[in-house]
C-alpha cells in the first residue's frame, strides 16, 4: 500500500496532539477524527485490520482534509502526516472504494488534459490555468504586469497538468497527464514559464520530478520573475495582511511573496492568533470547494472572524482559489499579489 511509505509519520502522529491546532478542518468542524492525531491512528487501524476502506466515514474524513501541510512545516521532526493522507488516497482509489463524487470529478479532469499556446513568437509563456482564468481582475493585472515589463509571453489555455488528479488519489492519470503537458511544452519551444497559480507552479516543482517527469524548461512565479526584470513601481503597497500561502510556504519553503511585498514597499500587518495556521481556506486540496463547498464556506468564515476590520483591511493572497473563497464566503476585500502590484505600478 502507498501508506507503507509514511511508516515515521502512522507510528508518531498517532500519538501527538503537537500540531493539533493547526488542523483547519478540525477547527471549524470541532470533531478529533479531522486531526492529524485520529488521521494517523485510522491508518494505523487499516493496517491492523481494525478500520477498513468499506467505512465510509473513514473515506469521507480523507476527502474533507484541507491538506495545507502545515502540520508537516511546522513539526519538528517533519512527519508527513500530509504525504500519509495523500498516500491514503491513492490507496483507497486502487482499491475501487473513491466515492462517487471524487470518480466524476478525477474522470472531468482527467478529460480536461488538452492546452493551446497562442500564435505568438518567443521562448517565454505565460500558463493560463483555470482557476486563475476564471477571475477577470486577476488576469488584467497580470497582463498589466507583463506590458510594464515590456514582456510579452505566449498565453497556454487549457485544463489539467496533472495536479487535481494526484490530489484526488488517480497516481498513474496523474503521471500520465504531467508526461502529457511536458511534452507540449517542449514541443511548443517553451523556455520560461510563468505559472501565476500556486498550485500549478507546484506541480510542476515538486509532483513533476516525483514522477519522473522532466520539465523541460524553467518554471516561475510572476513575481520572482518582474523582480528579476528590475520592474520599477511608483507607488508603495501601504499596510496589509498578506497570508502565507500553503504550497509557496509548507511545500516548498519558498519566501518569494514576501520577497515581493518587501519589493513593493507593503507594510505586512500580523494576522490572526498566530502565523503557524493555514488561512487558505483548502488550497492544499485544490479543489475542495466543488467536493465540499460548505466546508470551504466554513474556513473562509474562520479567517474572516480573525480579521481586524473586515469591510477595511487589505487581504492579500497568493492564489486565485484562496482569494475566490475569502471574498465570496467571507466577504473580505481580498486581492492576489499580482493585483497589488498591478496597483503599485
Amino acid at each position: 500500500m502507498h501508506i507503507d511509505k509514511f511508516e515515521d509519520a502512522i507510528m508518531n502522529c498517532r500519538f501527538c496532539f503537537m500540531c493539533r491546532h493547526l488542523s483547519a478542518i478540525g477547527n471549524v468542524r470541532f470533531t478529533e477524527v479531522d486531526t492529524p492525531r485520529i488521521r494517523a491512528a485510522m491508518m494505523y487501524g487499516l493496517r491492523t485490520g481494525t478500520n477498513s476502506f468499506d467505512d465510509e466515514d473513514f473515506i469521507d474524513a480523507l476527502y474533507r482534509q484541507d491538506l495545507s501541510a502545515c502540520c508537516v512545516h511546522h513539526c519538528v521532526n517533519h512527519y508527513d502526516e500530509n504525504g500519509l493522507a495523500l498516500a491514503a488516497r491513492a490507496d483507497v482509489v486502487e482499491a475501487g472504494k473513491a466515492p462517487e463524487a471524487v470518480k466524476k470529478l478525477a474522470a472531468k479532469y482527467e478529460k480536461s488534459a488538452e492546452w493551446t499556446i497562442d500564435g505568438g513568437k518567443g521562448d517565454v509563456a505565460w500558463f493560463l490555468d483555470e482557476t486563475t482564468a476564471a477571475d477577470k481582475d486577476v488576469v488584467a493585472a497580470v497582463k498589466k504586469l507583463f506590458a510594464a515589463a515590456k514582456v510579452t509571453p505566449r498565453i497556454i489555455t487549457g485544463g489539467c497538468i496533472g495536479k487535481v488528479l494526484k490530489v484526488l488519489g488517480y497516481l498513474p492519470e496523474a503521471k500520465a497527464t504531467a508526461e502529457k503537458f511536458a511534452a507540449f511544452l517542449k514541443d511548443a519551444g517553451v523556455k520560461t514559464l510563468i505559472v501565476t497559480n500556486p498550485a500549478a507552479a507546484n506541480a510542476l516543482k515538486q509532483d513533476y520530478p516525483e514522477f519522473g517527469v522532466e520539465v523541460p524548461c524553467k518554471v516561475q512565479c510572476l513575481s520572482g520573475f518582474l523582480m528579476g526584470k528590475g520592474l520599477k513601481f511608483k507607488k508603495a503597497a501601504g499596510e496589509v495582511y498578506a497570508l502565507a500561502d500553503d504550497f509557496q510556504r509548507n511545500y516548498e519553503g519558498c519566501g518569494c511573496m514576501y520577497k515581493m511585498l518587501d519589493y513593493l514597499k507593503a507594510d505586512n500587518k500580523p494576522f490572526g492568533t498566530n502565523d503557524e495556521e493555514s488561512y487558505c481556506c483548502g488550497e492544499g486540496a485544490v479543489v475542495l470547494d466543488k467536493l465540499n463547498p460548505d466546508l470551504v464556506k466554513a474556513l473562509a468564515e474562520y479567517v474572516a472572524a480573525r480579521a481586524d476590520n473586515p469591510k477595511k483591511d487589505c487581504i492579500v493572497v497568493a492564489s486565485p482559489y484562496t482569494k475566490k473563497a475569502l471574498v465570496k464566503y467571507g466577504k473580505l476585500k481580498a486581492i492576489t499579489l499580482d493585483e497589488l502590484a498591478a496597483s503599485c505600478l
